[in-house]
């Protein structure tokens, strides 16, 4: 243990310290510490947060610039929505008009074969009326040779068997005569 006589004057040692450790250069130390404080606070302002601001200000900026950039964006994709939504539906009005067309063309082109049939059918009928007809005289004229020849040849056989001499001395007698009267 310390003796009270000797720590007497390391007291008033510690004392003059601390009167002396309150003043620096003449000026108090709280001025000190305010001092010291401002400067941390003004440098910190100007290293960190100054920059820090401007950081978040440049981030801000960027941000909106994004946003009016997307909206930019979605705007242009909506036209080409709406632009395709329009073509879209001005080819299915091209389609259906195409059918429509195509239906009153099928009908016309339906009803023109249909006519030209109805010719073709008649030309034939009319054809082969007509070459029924031919046929028909040719056939009836070759059998009104035929008939001709066959009564010829069954005259002849019978004048043959039943005409004597005298009667076809006669008979060409009578043709001779008639010929010269003719002339």
């Amino acid at each position: 243990m310390v003796r009270l006589p000797d720590a007497l004057p390391v007291a008033r040692l510690l004392s003059e310290e601390a009167q002396h450790a309150e003043k620096f250069l003449g000026l108090p130390l709280w001025i000190w510490q305010f001092l010291n404080l401002a400067l941390f606070l003004a440098l910190l302002y100007k290293l960190i947060a100054k920059p820090l601001t401007e950081s978040f200000r440049q981030r801000q900026i960027e941000i909106e610039n994004r946003r009016k950039e997307a909206e930019k964006q979605r705007a242009h994709v909506q036209q080409l929505a709406a632009d395709l939504r329009e073509r879209t539906a001005k080819v299915e009005r091209e389609i259906a008009e195409i059918r429509k067309q195509g239906q009153v063309d099928g009908e016309e082109a339906r009803a023109a074969l249909a006519a030209r049939a109805d010719e073709e059918a008649a030309r034939v009928r009319t054809d082969a009326m007509e070459e029924i007809e031919r046929r028909l005289s040719a056939a009836k004229a070759e059998l009104r040779q035929a008939a001709a020849q066959q009564t010829a040849a069954a005259a002849s056989n019978i004048l043959t068997r039943e005409i004597t001499q005298d009667d076809r001395q006669r008979l060409l007698t009578e043709s001779m005569a008639k010929m010269k009267e003719e002339r």
